[in-house]
């Protein structure tokens, strides 16, 4: 059986949750935090930096969350792929799934891991800079995703397991503004899904721990 590593409270690992109830897949769960230290010393093993998630079958092992994705695509599941078999029409689900984590969940990282900080340790310009990047990414979805349903290719796939955790967050920590009507409908139609509904809801024990907790609302 598959093993993956990683935390109910981690959008990265959500995304591959997201894909594998998609796709159906049983896995087994590795928790990665302080009561399971031997999970954290073997993706320190594992993965080049001790990040999670990571995907062990037999001998394989699979880091970043989109290379584990493809990987489901290509090994379990009779689902559609998440990223589309024609070359073409893939690059459309690669690229959305990459600003969906570059540009989204990138910069709102940015603003929880300076919120851990100490008080006297936290970067002035950080929040600034990370939210005037969530602006012009809110604006630039909000345009893309005017008369679609899905992020890419008229279809549920990678670039939605990508922006589920990271909207679902961003949105949180930084809230959409209503003017932006098409991304917030988006939004909404993502936390619907049932795969997505379901990885919020396991990750309900941790989301009191969300840094960003006190600056929106996740409905």
């Amino acid at each position: 059986m598959l093993r993956v590593y990683g935390h109910p409270l981690a959008s990265f690992y959500w995304k591959v949750l997201i894909a594998l109830y998609e796709r159906a897949v049983p896995f087994e769960f590795l928790m990665v935090d302080g009561e399971h230290p031997e999970n954290a010393q073997a993706i320190a093993r594992l993965s080049p930096t001790g990040q999670f998630p990571v995907l062990v079958e037999a001998d394989r092992v699979v880091v970043e969350s989109a290379a584990i994705i493809e990987y489901l695509d290509l090994n379990h599941g009779t689902a559609a792929p998440m990223v589309p078999a024609d070359r073409n029409t893939a690059i459309e689900a690669r690229q959305m799934d990459g600003i969906f984590d570059d540009y989204v969940s990138a910069p709102l990282t940015r603003m929880v891991l300076n919120a851990i900080r100490p008080p006297d340790k936290r970067d002035p310009h950080a929040d600034g800079e990370a939210q005037a990047l969530l602006d012009k990414s809110y604006a630039w979805l909000d345009r893309w995703m005017t008369g679609r349903t899905w992020a890419a290719n008229d279809e549920f796939g990678i670039a939605d397991c990508s922006a589920g955790p990271a909207l679902y967050y961003a949105h949180w920590g930084y809230p959409i503004p209503e003017k932006h009507a098409a991304l917030r409908g988006y939004r909404a139609r993502l936390l619907a899904r049932p795969s997505i509904a379901r990885a919020i809801d396991e990750a309900g024990p941790w989301l009191q721990y969300f840094p960003l907790k006190d600056r929106g609302t996740p409905d």
